[in-house]
C-alpha cells in the first residue's frame, strides 16, 4: 500500500489529445498514447510493480515536496526541499493542436535553484497496460528508444549536465529493460528528459530549446485563460477548473472525456472501478453550460458539432438515437474487460477498461443534450436545416419512448426502473425542443411534443412525489432520495421556491448531506447491483450549492461552497468522490466535478449580487414551517407572497 500515492497527490498535464498524472514525489504514474482512451505506457497508479513509471526525485529520503502550477497555465512544478538545496521538476506537454497525431511529448525539466541536490531518475515503461513486452536500445549518451510492436517511446536527453554517478558528464545507464540515472546537480544546473511517442530518433535537446517550448506552452495557456469572461468572486478557482476541463478535451473532435484515468476506485479495495476515458453525452453536454458561462463559445460549438454528428449516425435502436457514451473520435466500441494481471490501486480489483454501461438505456441524456443545444442557440450557435431535421427525429423518439424503464444517470446495474430524474430530463428535452422551434420558426410536431411533455410533468408530480416523505424520490417503486433531482430547479422543472421543492431540499439536507458533502443516494436502501459502498459525490455537492443559492439560502450556499474548496487537492483538483476523511476517490480529475463547480460559482455570484434580502428571510420562514400540517402537499402559502407562489 505504501507504494501508492494518494489519488489527490497528483497534478494533471496534457496536450489536448492525451494527458499524464504526476505525483508529488515526482513519479509519472499514468500516461496513455496517442489518445486518452489508448493503452497505457505508464500505469503504476494501477499496479506499482507491473504498471510502469517514470520517476525523478531526490536520492535522500528526508525531503519535503510541494507542487504548484505556474500561474494561469497547465505547467506543473514539483519542488523538493532539503537541508542542502532546493530542486524542481517542471513537467508539461507542448500542445499539439487539432490534427490527430501519434507524436506526444512529455518534458521533464530538472533544475536546482539553491544549493545542491542528488537526484535519482528511473524510466520503466510498460506498454499496453503492462501486457506487451518491450526492447530497449540505448543508442548513445543522448537518448534511448523503448519499442513494443508498433509502439515506441523515445527518451531525449536535455542539456549537457547528465545525472550519472557522482559525475557531471556521461550518459544513461540501462537497468534491466529500463533506464536509471543518478547524479548531483548544483545551483543553476539544468537537465532532464523529453519522453516522446511516435517513433522519433533520440537527440540531445538544448536547454534553450526546452525553454522555448516552455514559453510557447505557457503563452498558449495564458492566452486561453485570458479569454474567460468570468469576473466573479472565485476567479482563481474557476480558472483552474476551466483549464482542467480544457485538458480533458480531445481537440480534433471537441469531445470531453469524463476523466483521463481508468480503474481508480470509488472505495479502496472495492469493485467500483470504472474506465472514464470516454465521452459521456451527459457530462459533456453539462460542460457546455460551464464553458458558455465563461465565454468559451468555440469549445461549446466544437462539442455541439460532435454531438450532432452522433445524432446523424444514429439508427434509432431501443436505447434511442444516442448512445450514452462514445470514444473521443465518436466510435462506440466500448467492450468492457478486466485486466486481471494488474493488482489495482491499493488492491482495488478488478481493473476495468472499456465500459459495459455503454449500451444501457439512460433517458436523461436527451434532456442534457437539448439543454446544451438550447443554451448554445441562445449564445448564437444555431442549428443548420439538416441539424434541425435530425433533432426533430430525436425528439419524436423521446415523445414516444419516454415512458419506458431505464438504468438511470448513475448507471446502476440492479435493473431498469422508472427513474424520476430520467422523466424530468425527457421533459427538459421536449420543452427545449418546443422553445427552439418557436424561437427560430422551425417546423415541428408541436402538438405531439407538447402532449408528451405535459404527460411527463403530470407523471412526475403524481408518481415521482412521495407524500409520506414530503419529497421527490428516486423512482416510483421506492422512497429513496436521489441527489440527481437537485437539477429540478436548476433546469427549470420546478420553481426553486415551490413548497414541494423546498420540502425535497430539506429532506435531502437531512439524509444525503454530511457537512457540505452530498451522497448520490443510499445504496443500502436502493441496491445498485454492486458490492461495497462509496464516498460522497462531488458533482452533487456543487449541485447542492447551486440549488441552495436559487432557493434563497445564500448564506448556507456560500458557506457550503467555501467548505468544498477545502476538499480540493493542493492544486485545486477534484476526483469523482470524497471519502469520510476528505480523501479523493474515483477517477481523477473528474470533469463532472469541475463543470459543476463552475456553474455553482456563476449562479452563486449572480444571486449574491442581487442581494436576496427579501427572499432569503422569506424562504427561511417557509422552511421552518415545513413541519406544519399541510406542508407535505404544498397547500400552505409562503408568508409575504401571493397565493400562487
Amino acid at each position: 500500500m505504501t507504494d501508492y500515492p494518494s489519488i489527490e497527490d497528483h497534478g494533471l498535464i496534457g496536450d489536448l489529445q492525451t494527458a499524464a498524472l504526476i505525483a508529488t514525489d515526482g513519479t509519472l504514474d499514468w500516461f496513455c498514447a496517442p489518445r486518452f482512451d489508448s493503452p497505457s505506457i505508464f500505469a503504476s497508479l494501477l499496479d506499482a510493480e507491473r504498471g510502469g513509471h517514470c520517476r525523478i526525485r531526490p536520492t535522500v529520503d528526508d525531503y519535503v515536496t510541494r507542487q504548484l502550477y505556474l500561474p494561469d497555465t497547465a505547467i506543473l512544478v514539483t519542488r523538493f526541499l532539503t537541508d542542502d538545496g532546493v530542486g524542481e521538476v517542471v513537467d508539461f506537454m507542448p500542445v499539439v493542436g487539432t490534427e490527430p497525431t501519434a507524436r506526444h511529448r512529455i518534458v521533464r525539466l530538472v533544475r536546482v535553484v539553491r544549493g545542491t541536490m542528488e537526484f535519482t531518475g528511473e524510466i520503466q515503461p510498460r506498454f499496453d497496460y503492462g501486457r506487451a513486452g518491450h526492447t530497449l536500445e540505448l543508442l548513445s549518451e543522448d537518448g534511448a528508444v523503448f519499442t513494443a510492436g508498433d509502439q515506441s517511446l523515445t527518451v531525449h536527453r536535455i542539456g549537457d549536465v547528465v545525472m550519472h554517478g557522482d559525475q557531471r558528464a556521461g550518459g544513461m545507464v540501462a537497468e534491466g529493460d529500463g533506464l536509471r540515472l543518478t547524479g548531483t546537480l548544483h545551483e543553476g544546473d539544468v537537465t532532464g528528459a523529453v519522453l516522446e511517442t511516435g517513433g522519433a530518433a533520440p537527440a540531445r535537446v538544448a536547454p534553450d530549446e526546452v525553454e522555448a517550448l516552455l514559453r510557447e506552452t505557457s503563452r498558449f495557456w495564458r492566452e486561453w485563460n485570458g479569454r474567460s469572461t468570468y469576473r466573479g468572486r472565485w476567479r482563481e478557482t474557476v480558472a483552474r477548473s476551466a483549464m482542467t476541463l480544457k485538458l480533458m478535451t480531445y481537440a480534433p473532435t471537441g469531445a470531453l472525456v469524463a476523466a483521463p484515468t481508468a480503474g481508480l476506485p470509488e472505495q479502496v479495495g472495492g469493485e467500483r472501478n470504472w474506465d472514464y476515458r470516454y465521452t459521456w453525452v451527459r457530462d459533456a453536454s453539462l460542460s457546455v453550460h460551464a464553458l458558455l458561462g465563461l465565454g468559451y463559445t468555440e469549445e461549446a460549438a466544437a462539442f455541439g458539432v460532435w454531438l450532432m454528428d452522433r445524432v446523424h449516425e444514429s439508427v434509432g435502436e431501443r436505447s434511442g438515437p444516442l448512445k450514452i457514451m462514445y470514444r473521443v473520435d465518436g466510435t462506440c466500441d466500448l467492450v468492457e474487460e478486466s485486466l486481471d494481471h494488474l493488482d489495482g490501486y491499493k488492491a482495488s480489483r478488478p481493473v476495468r477498461i472499456g465500459n459495459g454501461a455503454s449500451d444501457q438505456v439512460q433517458l436523461d441524456i436527451y434532456g442534457e443534450a437539448l439543454a446544451a443545444l438550447f443554451v448554445a442557440a441562445e449564445a448564437g450557435l444555431e442549428l443548420s436545416h439538416a441539424g434541425w431535421s435530425q433533432l426533430t427525429a430525436l425528439l419524436d423518439w423521446v415523445s414516444e419512448q419516454w415512458d419506458q424503464p431505464e438504468e438511470g444517470i448513475w448507471e446502476t446495474r440492479g435493473g431498469p426502473q422508472n427513474f424520476t430524474y430520467g422523466r424530468v430530463m425527457c421533459w427538459i428535452a421536449l420543452d427545449r425542443g418546443i422553445r427552439l422551434a418557436r424561437l427560430h420558426g422551425r417546423p415541428a410536431p408541436l402538438d405531439a411534443w407538447t402532449q408528451a411533455r405535459d404527460a411527463i410533468y403530470r407523471q412526475v408530480m403524481e408518481r415521482g412525489w412521495d407524500g409520506g416523505r414530503g419529497a421527490f424520490v428516486q423512482h416510483d417503486r421506492t422512497d429513496v432520495l436521489d441527489a440527481s433531482l437537485l437539477l429540478m430547479p436548476i433546469l427549470g422543472f420546478v420553481a426553486p421556491l415551490d413548497p414541494m421543492w423546498l420540502s425535497t431540499l430539506r429532506a435531502m439536507k437531512d439524509e444525503l448531506v454530511s457537512d457540505s458533502l452530498v451522497y448520490r443516494y443510499n445504496p443500502a436502501a436502493s441496491p445498485d447491483g454492486l458490492a461495497g459502498s462509496e464516498g460522497t459525490f462531488t458533482l452533487c455537492s456543487f449541485f447542492y450549492v447551486d440549488a441552495l443559492a436559487r432557493s434563497g439560502f445564500l448564506e448556507e450556499a456560500e458557506l457550503t461552497f467555501g467548505k468544498m474548496h477545502t476538499y480540493a487537492n493542493h492544486l485545486g483538483l477534484y476526483a469523482e468522490e470524497i471519502g469520510l476523511t476528505g480523501e479523493q476517490l474515483g477517477n481523477f480529475p473528474q470533469a463532472f466535478s469541475h463543470l459543476a463547480l463552475i456553474n455553482a460559482a456563476i449562479v452563486l455570484d449572480r444571486q449574491l449580487d442581487q442581494e436576496q434580502d427579501l427572499v432569503g428571510p422569506t424562504v427561511r420562514e417557509a422552511m421552518r414551517r415545513l413541519d406544519e400540517p399541510g406542508a407535505a402537499d404544498g397547500s400552505w402559502r409562503v408568508p409575504g407572497m401571493g397565493d400562487g407562489a
